[in-house]
Formats: structure tokens, C-alpha cells, sequence
């Protein structure tokens, strides 16, 4: 997504991509310095403040308020570390009113560090994050959640601003009318009247850094990441004394498999966690041979080339429907997708012989292992009907060029949505080639700025904050389980099978391009090899891309049905695990992760 969290390595490319934020200076005069607690939210705290009427409340948030200027000078670079005496678990601590159709809650956001330490007690980096939390008001524990983005190499900015938050960032997707400047308003949509939340930077994002002998770049790898986020989250439950509240995990784009691992990671310590939510899923790098072939730079990456080719298709097909591009013009984009995907598995076979250009013209070397196939223009004349896509459409996809720039002639469309466009001549496409980044890129910074200082009280005027560091994805350890890409699906079917009551809800942007929602149904099918398995997992589809709670319609009804998955109710719409459309045959079996053998190299 975005500067964000963008799906992984082939944004490694991308220039000028990450913002580098000045330093954040309050104004305010500090009150005093925080500890690391989020102002206490468990069962305990929570009775008392149930005994408080709401005025009450309201005048001691005005006295009880903690700004807090951090000395400390983070360093998000790969072999800098903190020494153990420089690290502090000190906070912000603001307090506020969430208004809602009517509903009006107090809430407090705690700002600052907190210190991850290994199973021995050794300190391993000095985490920062942001949580929202609200008193109970029955004396039981409220739920907590825990969110991060992906990249690798992504800071937590991106849902933080944009999803769930009590504030957001006005985005006008998937138009760019009022570039750079869009506003923080509050947030009707926020998840704050069903959970707590708590967004992680993870080491060297954020303000988020290594603690000696330990080096930013220790954490940057799929398992010592999940290592340090395992850490992060046990000591943030031990300081608030939150144990006892169902515990929620929110990953988005590579955040998704770090949630696969992540929750097999607590259920093994000991810590249960009630459900999950994967936002625009990548669980096996395998199954998208663009990003295999990128990573790896390993021919034997394209093992799977016709399932990318077909995992995408429905994905491209709902945008070329976006831009008239499909005849008849859909009137409901789930039934549409249900007919693409019906034309993907007919033609499946067909595809094959296609499939490797097809990977390679994506990633820009069609001709890297030999003559580029095509389908003739009497093949693509005759998929027109059983697609619904124009000629146009069809020749988009099936091109030398990238769909991105193929699918409209002199214009380039988004890769985290594809709905958001501009025309090539555009100066800004020069320094990032995908006009959905550009939608969020300057606009969350601007945000960013202003918010840390004034809203949450917290400044680091000796460090620079860091929504994406390019660094860490350009030597990110992808090897998981024995492999050189992670397939994640294990992981997921070893947490189901220590904690059957785990709930999983995977959300999905039909306009997404950069992890299209036909892949994560092939994944999650996977599933479906094991037998007696009946796992209390949710599949939902919203218009919208990579970051689908930007969208105006999509957002309203993702928070609908994001409280009832909290209540453990099924969401009306949601595809179960035997609704979703069998794995393709050549995927493994989900308790075998995809193996590849990394042999000749493009």
C-alpha cells in the first residue's frame, strides 16, 4: 500500500517512496513524563472509572493530560542500536471524546516506547506505538487489539491514520482532488466503542530502534520480526495488566503473513489470542511468483506462474469494469467476480502456456528466459463473452508492457488501488510510479506532523521519524520454515490447531492490485485439505484497494462488520471455508509449506 506497507520486494525498486519526517517539536510545556501504561483499562481500573459520571471524566482529562518530549535520537539505519541505559518506557498520555451517531465516549491515547526482552529477559529493542483505550463500563475487560502494517519495513502510520483510529485522515480515494492537503476529522467509523487499540512500529520504523548488542537489523527477517512483535506484545500486556482481555491481532499487506506467524508465535508462549484480522493478504510468497521471482531473482520462482496469472485476473477484471472496460457494465461487483473467476478456472490450462510472459512482463523483462508467448487476437477475441472484458481489456492484460500502464493508453493506474490514476505525463509519477502511493504518501506525513505534537503530546526533536524505511526491504530475510519465502498457511493451521476457537477474518479490496483477493481465496482454501477441520474463518470483499477502509462506502460497512466479528457473529455476505473456490492442484496441502528449489538465476 502505499508508502506503505506496501506487499514487499517489488518495491524495492521504487525511489523516493519513503518520507523522511523533520523533527516533531511541542510547543506545549511539559507536565510531566510518563510510565509506559496506557492509563489503565483492565478490570480492575475499569470498575473504578465505571463509578465516575461522564463529567467527571471530561474535567479531569483536562488536568490529567502528560505531554512528553522525547531526548532520546532514534536511528532507523541497519547496524545502529540503542545502548540499554539510554532506553526509557515513558509516554504521552492524552485524553479525549469520540462522538458517534449520538454516542459519546472518553478515551486516552499513550504515546511512547516500551521494551520487547527475550524469553531470558534480555532487552531487544525499544518499540514505539500509539494506544487508544477506553475505560470498561461493566467491570469485564475490554477486547485489544494489536495492528501493524507490512512492507516489509513499515511503520504502523498507515492504518493508524486511515482505518480505525477515534481521528483519520479525510482521504477523497480514489481521487486525489485537494492533493497533499486532507484533513484529520474524527473518526465515525473508529473501532473504539468495540476495542482498544495498539499500533507497533516495528525496529527501525517509527521511532522504533535495536537495543545493544542487538542491531536494527537483527529484527529484519520473517522470524526474528515475529520474535520481537511476540515481545513487544507481552510486555505491553504485562505493564497494563491486560491479560485477561480478548486479544486481537490486525496485520495488513506483508502484516498478514507476519499475523499467520505472529498468532502460532503467542498461542506456543501461552498467550491466547481470541481472533485475527488479515487485511489484503500475501500468505505465500510462492503463489505470486512476481514477488517470488523479484525476491529471489530464481527462475525456479515461476514454479507457479499460471496460478499468479489467474490469482490476478479477477482483481484486473473488476478494475477494467471501473473504467467501462467490461461489457455489459457489471451491476454487482461479487457476482462479477464470481463470473471472472469462473472464466479463470475454464481457461486455467489455457493460461499455462502464457503464464512465465506474463510474470516477467510484470516485472519488466518479458524476454528474460526466452521468445515471449502471447495469446493471438482470435484468443482473446473469444474470451470477451465468458469475461465480459473488452478487447481493450484483454490486450491490457495480455501485453509485454505491465497491465498498469497498459490497461488505458497514457495512463498509469494504481498498484495498491486500482480505481486511483493519473496520466503519464504527471511530474509526480517520476518519483513514484503508482499513483495510489501518491494518494496517501505526502498527505499522511502532513498529518503525521502536525498530530504527534498537538494531539497525541508527544515529541523526539533529536529523531526522525520513519513511515517506511527503504532499508530494510532491500535485505530483508524472507526464509521461513526451512524455505526461502514464507508460506504462511502452516503457520495459520498450526494456531487453529492449538486454539480451535481462533477467529480469522480476512478482508479484501476487489480493486486491489497488489494483493488481489482471488489469491487469498486460493490460500485460504488451502485449508480445506484438512480433514475434520471446520475453523471459524470469514472472508469479505469491499470496493475498494489495497487500503480498503480509504473508501468512503467501503469503510462504513467494513466497521459494521468488524463489530460483529468481535461479538462472534457471522457476518451476512462472508465466505466460510467450504464457500471459497478449491486451491489450485499443484498448491500444497496447508500443513506442507511451498517449496521451490532456488537454481538457475534471470
Amino acid at each position: 500500500m502505499r508508502p506503505d506497507l506496501s506487499c514487499s520486494a517489488s518495491c524495492a525498486g521504487r525511489q523516493g517512496h519513503f518520507i523522511w519526517l523533520g523533527a516533531l517539536v511541542v510547543a506545549t510545556t511539559i507536565l510531566s513524563a510518563c510510565g509506559g501504561g496506557d492509563g489503565g483499562s483492565s478490570a480492575a481500573s475499569s470498575a473504578m472509572h465505571a463509578s465516575a459520571g461522564a463529567s467527571q471524566l471530561a474535567n479531569q482529562a483536562q488536568t490529567a493530560n502528560q505531554p512528553y518530549t522525547d531526548p532520546i535520537a532514534y536511528s532507523p539505519h541497519a547496524k545502529d542500536g540503542l545502548g540499554v541505559s539510554q532506553v526509557a518506557e515513558k509516554s504521552a498520555v492524552m485524553h479525549y471524546q469520540w462522538t458517534s451517531g449520538g454516542k459519546t465516549l472518553n478515551y486516552t491515547t499513550t504515546t511512547g516506547h516500551l521494551t520487547a526482552s527475550d524469553a531470558n529477559g534480555k532487552p531487544e529493542a525499544t518499540m514505539s506505538y500509539v494506544a487508544y483505550t477506553v475505560p470498561s463500563t461493566n467491570g469485564a475487560p475490554r477486547p485489544v487489539t494489536f495492528f501493524y502494517n507490512g512492507g516489509p519495513g513499515s511503520s504502523s502510520i498507515w492504518l493508524r491514520l486511515g482505518s480505525f483510529a477515534p481521528t483519520r485522515v479525510a482521504t477523497p480515494d480514489p481521487l486525489l482532488t485537494n492533493w497533499p492537503n486532507y484533513p484529520l476529522v474524527n473518526n465515525e467509523q473508529s473501532l473504539i466503542d468495540t476495542t482498544d487499540m495498539v499500533f507497533i512500529d516495528p525496529p527501525g520504523t517509527g521511532l522504533s530502534e535495536a537495543i545493544l548488542p542487538n542491531t536494527n537489523q537483527t529484527f529484519w527477517g520473517c522470524d526474528s520480526d515475529v520474535g520481537v512483535m511476540r515481545d513487544f506484545i507481552r510486555r505491553y500486556l504485562t505493564v497494563n495488566d491486560r491479560g485477561d482481555s480478548p486479544l486481537y491481532l490486525y496485520g495488513e499487506s506483508y502484516g498478514t503473513p507476519r499475523t499467520d506467524m505472529l498468532a502460532l508465535a503467542l498461542e506456543s508462549a501461552g498467550v491466547h489470542l481470541s481472533g485475527i484480522v488479515l487485511q489484503s493478504s500475501i500468505l505465500n510468497y510462492f503463489a505470486d511468483a512476481i514477488e517470488a521471482v523479484a525476491i529471489t531473482g530464481s527462475a525456479s520462482a515461476l514454479a507457479l506462474d499460471t496460478d499468479t496469472l489467474s490469482g490476478y485476473l479477477p482483481a484486473y477484471a473488476e478494475v477494467a469494469a471501473y473504467y467501462n472496460q467490461v461489457q455489459p457494465a457489471p451491476v454487482d461487483p461479487g457476482v462479477y467476480a464470481w463470473q471472472v473467476a469462473t472464466f479463470v478456472t475454464g481457461e486455467y490450462r489455457h493460461f499455462r502456456k502464457y503464464a512465465q510472459t506474463w510474470v516477467l512482463s510484470q516485472l519488466g523483462i518479458p524476454d528474460a528466459l526466452g521468445k515471449p508467448v502471447l495469446p493471438s487476437q482470435s484468443v482473446l477475441s473469444s474470451w470477451t463473452w465468458s469475461s465480459g472484458m473488452t478487447m481493450q481489456a484483454l490486450n491490457g492484460y495480455f501485453n509485454l508492457d505491465p497491465f498498469f500502464t497498459a490497461l488505458l493508453p497514457g495512463t498509469t493506474i494504481g498498484r495498491y488501488d486500482g480505481r486511483v490514476s493519473l496520466p503519464n505525463s504527471d511530474p509526480r509519477l517520476q518519483a513514484d510510479s503508482d499513483p495510489s502511493d501518491i494518494l496517501i504518501a505526502q498527505p499522511f506525513a502532513n498529518a503525521l506532523a502536525t498530530q504527534m505534537p498537538d494531539y497525541l503530546g508527544y515529541s523526539a526533536p533529536n529523531a526522525t521519524f520513519m513511515p517506511l524505511n527503504d532499508e530494510i526491504i532491500q535485505v530483508w530475510d524472507f526464509s521461513h520454515d526451512g524455505q526461502p519465502l514464507p508460506d504462511t498457511v502452516p503457520d495459520l493451521l498450526a494456531a487453529l490447531t492449538l486454539n480451535p476457537q481462533l477467529k480469522v477474518l480476512a478482508v479484501n479490496g476487489y480493486h486491489d492490485l497488489a494483493t488481489p483477493f482471488f489469491n487469498t481465496e486460493k490460500q485460504l482454501a488451502r485449508l480445506q485439505s484438512v480433514p475434520g477441520l471446520f475453523p471459524n474463518l470469514q472472508v469479505t470483499f469491499y470496493p475498494g484497494g489495497h487500503m480498503t477502509y480509504l473508501d468512503d462506502t467501503a469503510r462504513p460497512q467494513m466497521k459494521a462488520q468488524l463489530a460483529d466479528f468481535y461479538q462472534g457473529q457471522w457476518i451476512p455476505g462472508a465466505l466460510g471455508l467450504w464457500m471459497l473456490p478449491p486451491p489450485w492442484r499443484d498448491e500444497a496441502p496447508a500443513g506442507t509449506p511451498t517449496e521451490t528449489a532456488q537454481t538457475s538465476a534471470l
